[in-house]
């Protein structure tokens, strides 16, 4: 038995079959001053050609865990129309598909009927749930790891219901 709790790290390098990501917030703090969300609104756009200008310590983190067979998924649930915040994250997402991360989106209005955590949360072979807490503003307010049975379950359930309706990020047209 372990004496502390993982890392992020640490789980997702101990997946063995699948790590699932659901999202459900419309906007996350960033930047709104400088950085990669602040260059995307002056008209920033990553070049698919151009693999060496966007790839970064996530993508290979996220590539890797691919290689070893493990299956990895993020959902996000969104209002339509988006927030701006919500394009920025679409026009960026090809770089998660390119390091193999399947990715979906729900229209809000399409799980209305789907019971849902009230967090953000990765789940790492249905075992480990990773809740991420925000604060009103979208800030971080750190993670908290817990592999309670229960919530391992519903948060399977939820995401596994969010992604059968979810529309691949290829097929996925902002609105």
């Amino acid at each position: 038995m372990r004496s502390s709790v993982p890392t992020f790290d640490e789980l997702i390098s101990g997946c063995t079959h699948s790590a699932v990501h659901l999202e459900m917030r419309d906007s996350y703090a960033v930047e709104y001053e400088e950085g990669p969300f602040a260059d995307w609104r002056a008209g920033v756009r990553l070049d698919p050609a151009d693999r060496a200008s966007w790839w970064r310590p996530w993508l290979d983190l996220i590539s890797g865990t691919v290689a070893r067979g493990v299956v990895v998924r993020r959902a996000r649930i969104v209002s339509e129309p988006v927030s701006e915040y919500i394009r920025y994250e679409h026009s960026g997402t090809f770089t998660n598909v390119a390091a193999g991360e399947q990715v979906r989106w729900l229209p809000r209005r399409q799980a209305s009927d789907i019971a849902l955590p009230g967090n953000d949360f990765w789940l790492f072979d249905d075992r480990w749930v990773r809740w991420n807490h925000f604060a009103g503003d979208g800030s971080s307010m750190g993670g908290e790891i817990t592999e309670d049975p229960a919530a391992a379950k519903l948060c399977a359930e939820a995401f596994e219901a969010v992604w059968a309706r979810g529309v691949p990020h290829d097929q996925y047209e902002i609105h």
